[in-house]
């Protein structure tokens, strides 16, 4: 039984990767770097780990995109507790001074999740909005995996 509880776990260890990456990237307060640590830590190949986690969680910032995209108007005139509405503000700064290229941030806990709805709210173009979130993420995680087999002597 140990064994094949083994077995399914490998077997879908990048499927989990992918579904907690994804839902890291959504509003909910999740953490994905743990688990590519981990699968890294047990062999699994530092690319295919950063790939699959990459892949999940641009497709997350996709999905708080479209929330602001599809949502701008509701959210507008409704109430927003304090907390919320002074992440969204930080968002909408670094949008305005920075652009699009603010978008390379939003792996950032706290503000980058606002930054993907702000992104959408403020109808920035889709493309380049995946192309630049995908270089952030992917970038933190390649980071990350890098860290990982310095720190375990596997590099």
């Amino acid at each position: 039984m140990e064994n094949l509880l083994a077995d399914l776990a490998r077997e879908h260890a990048l499927g989990a990767l992918f579904l907690t990456a994804f839902l890291a990237a959504t509003l909910l307060p999740l953490g994905s770097e743990w688990l590519l640590a981990l699968l890294i830590l047990q062999g699994q190949p530092a690319l295919s780990a950063v790939l699959v986690a990459g892949a999940g969680n641009t497709l997350g910032a996709a999905t708080n995109y479209l929330i602001g995209w599809g949502g701008e108007r509701w959210w507008r005139h409704r109430p927003h507790p304090p907390r919320q509405l002074a992440r969204l503000e930080r968002a909408q700064t670094l949008m305005g001074r920075y652009g699009g290229w603010a978008l390379l941030f939003s792996w950032l806990p706290v503000v980058g999740d606002p930054l993907c709805v702000v992104a959408g709210a403020l109808r920035f173009p889709l493309l380049p909005f995946v192309l630049i979130v995908a270089v952030g993420k992917l970038g933190r995680y390649a980071f990350l995996a890098w860290a990982t087999q310095q720190a375990a002597g596997l590099w």
